[in-house]
């Protein structure tokens, strides 16, 4: 299985590299992982709705452009479905039984993804109603992700 991440920006924490990096090693057993990084579009603190729409916008066309065309995609929004760890495991197991080997989970930046990537994506996905640092998700997501290899094969994990 193929498992990649796209996500906007550089990681710069130390701490965050470090935490994803060993959990890239773990998954490394169950599935090949790739961490494909687009630039963020620069723009001031304080934003109008038009400027976000534009951010996005200019964010997801980077996305759109690294996304595996044969990908099933899976865009983390803040609307989308929430699951236990279980039935995100299932949802895994599930693609790579009906055919599809590579996954792609989108981060978006600071203001979230554009339309186009949530139309894109065949499936969104929130981890909380709260609003994570585009950063910290990636290391959240990462730690699921493998949680539900472990998982998928009756493997022993912490709780």
């Amino acid at each position: 299985m193929n498992i990649s991440l796209l996500t906007v920006g550089k990681l710069k924490e130390k701490y965050f590299k470090l935490g994803i990096e060993e959990y890239a090693k773990r998954l490394g057993a169950y599935a090949k992982v790739r961490i494909i990084e687009v630039p963020d579009e620069k723009a001031p603190e304080n934003l109008s709705e038009a400027e976000v729409t534009q951010v996005k916008q200019a964010e997801g066309e980077r996305l759109l452009k690294k996304l595996p065309d044969n990908a099933y995609a899976i865009a983390l929004a803040i609307k989308g479905k929430q699951m236990p760890s279980e039935d995100f495991a299932s949802k895994i197991q599930d693609l790579a039984t009906y055919g599809h080997s590579d996954i792609a989970f989108i981060i978006g930046g600071s203001n979230g993804l554009s339309d186009d990537v949530l139309k894109r994506a065949d499936f969104q996905l929130s981890f909380s109603q709260f609003t994570f640092p585009h950063q910290l998700m990636r290391l959240i997501l990462i730690e699921q992700i493998y949680r539900a290899f472990k998982i998928m094969r009756g493997e022993p994990y912490h709780k």
